[in-house]
């Protein structure tokens, strides 16, 4: 079996303009997009649940005030793999994303494997974002919890309706998403700025001390201690604890989370009129943006408040009721509203794009490939992608599983990073217009940082990934390696 047959670069760069004869997918998809809008795409994903959510949690559970080191640190690991995901997308530009890097340089297996990944973390985060966009929605307007909380309903029915309403203004058009992307990042980015500009005027510094709280025994459930222990602590047989240095680093390995989906970006290649200098705007641009607004929310939410009565759910909008300013807390109840719709829209647009690729290169069935006419988009994927997020969304409740998107996401991360430095040595004199700077010092400090977070994660979401890979080795020894281009290509020759 060759489970590392490659794609040629060639044909990933010029698929959408003339797609070989043997590609089942049928149309093209639209070129609309400009550096704007692809930071639009980005801030719109990267900014949802991530910092409304974590940012008491993590101060609380792990962090302390330092939990803006914790974000900080994510911004990092994230700017490398942004610098890594940069040069390919410029130079590939292509609907796949990491997908297809994988693909022309280490394998189909690596492809498939990665793809899978691609699929658990967009379409999970997309279901708990709905989640939690519903419980924001009845909390700002009173609606019943039983239809709408987190806790307390048998089938969320916001979850599922919010879904819907995005997966169709997915189907129509990217120029449709791309109009009311823009328009929620413009609201919650001013948020994000009104909550450090009003914050910082409550802000005091006796709050922020000790700025790295001593680490203790963990207080977690004994039962349960060796599960939810980083991999690291579980390897080596350290104690489980709290806070120090071990409790900022755990934190920035759950706080990745907020990160996660700026490489939707890169998905968007395609649909991009000039990727060469749009793609490394779009990326980098998004990075920098949130990590400068993340720092400086947690810099005000932890100064405002002693970090041990920071709200575990609403941190942002409760520190803000605690000093007296229950109006402030309204509004950042909207802005979350409509932050966490634009992730949603963004999930969906990515997942659509990733099984657009997936079946044009035969790993899925070709009906998925299948190009609207008129919108220029993956309908069938779309609304498969739909049906199955609004399913988890509806039903399953999924606040243990953020650590599961950040898993995949860091796997994938690593992936861009080894591709960039594997493309530098069999193809030197492919043109690149944007190249990531010192390679290959920034990959490797890429995956080392990357490899470091995962093992800051704990061990039973390590092993709900197994299980989550094992059943995507299912699906492709299956259906995807018989059926895959290369194998028909391969089957076809004398």
């Amino acid at each position: 079996m060759d489970l590392t047959r490659r794609k040629a670069v060639e044909d990933v760069v010029h698929q959408n303009d003339a797609p070989p004869a043997d590609i089942d997918s049928e149309g093209r998809l639209h070129q609309d997009l400009r550096a704007r809008d692809l930071v639009g795409f980005g801030i719109g994903i990267v900014i949802g649940t991530g910092i409304f959510t974590l940012t008491g949690l993590q101060a609380k559970e792990n962090a302390g005030p330092a939990v803006m080191v914790s974000f900080l640190i994510a911004g990092v690991v994230s700017l490398l793999a942004a610098l890594c995901y940069a040069e390919l997308a410029a130079a590939v530009p292509t609907a796949g994303s990491s997908y297809t890097y994988a693909y022309t340089t280490i394998g189909e297996v690596f492809a498939w494997v990665i793809a899978w990944d691609l699929v658990l973390e967009f379409a999970l985060g997309a279901a708990v974002v709905a989640r939690g966009w519903s419980g924001y929605l009845a909390g700002v307007f009173n609606l019943p919890d039983r239809w709408f909380a987190e806790e307390g309903s048998v089938v969320n029915v916001g979850a599922i309706a919010i879904v819907l309403v995005l997966g169709w203004v997915a189907i129509r058009g990217i120029r449709e998403s791309k109009w009311l992307t823009n328009g929620l990042v413009v609201i919650k980015v001013s948020i994000c700025v009104f909550v450090i500009a009003v914050g910082a005027f409550h802000i005091d510094p006796a709050n922020l001390v000790p700025f790295v709280p001593p680490a203790e025994p963990s207080t977690g459930d004994s039962s349960a201690d060796g599960l939810r222990a980083p991999l690291w602590q579980f390897l080596s047989g350290v104690e489980p604890t709290q806070f120090g240095i071990a409790g900022v680093l755990v934190a920035a390995a759950v706080v990745f989370f907020a990160y996660s989906g700026f490489e939707a970006v890169a998905n968007l290649g395609e649909e991009t009129r000039e990727p060469a200098r749009d793609m490394p705007l779009g990326l980098l641009g998004t990075i920098g943006i949130c990590t400068v607004l993340y720092v400086g929310v947690c810099l005000v939410v932890t100064g405002m408040v002693d970090y041990r009565d920071l709200s575990e759910s609403d941190a942002v909008a409760d520190v803000f009721d605690q000093v007296g300013l229950e109006w402030a807390g309204l509004l950042i109840g909207i802005a979350a509203v409509a932050g966490l719709t634009s992730v949603i829209l963004v999930d969906i647009v990515a997942m659509g794009r990733i099984g657009f690729a997936l079946a044009r290169d035969g790993l899925l069935p070709p009906v998925f490939g299948r190009v609207h006419g008129r919108w220029g988009t993956p309908v069938l994927m779309t609304a498969a992608t739909v049906g199955f997020v609004a399913l988890l969304a509806g039903l399953v409740p999924i606040t243990v599983l953020a650590e599961m998107v950040s898993i995949g996401t860091l796997f994938a991360f690593v992936v861009v990073a080894v591709a960039v430095v594997v493309l530098r040595r069999t193809r030197p004199d492919m043109p690149r217009p944007f190249r990531t700077p010192l390679v290959p010092l920034v990959p490797i400090l890429a995956v080392a940082c990357c490899v470091g977070l995962m093992a800051s994660l704990a061990v039973e979401t390590w092993l709900r990934f197994l299980v989550w890979l094992l059943i995507g080795f299912a699906v492709y020894f299956g259906y995807g390696y018989r059926h895959a281009r290369l194998a028909r290509r391969a089957a076809a020759k004398p």
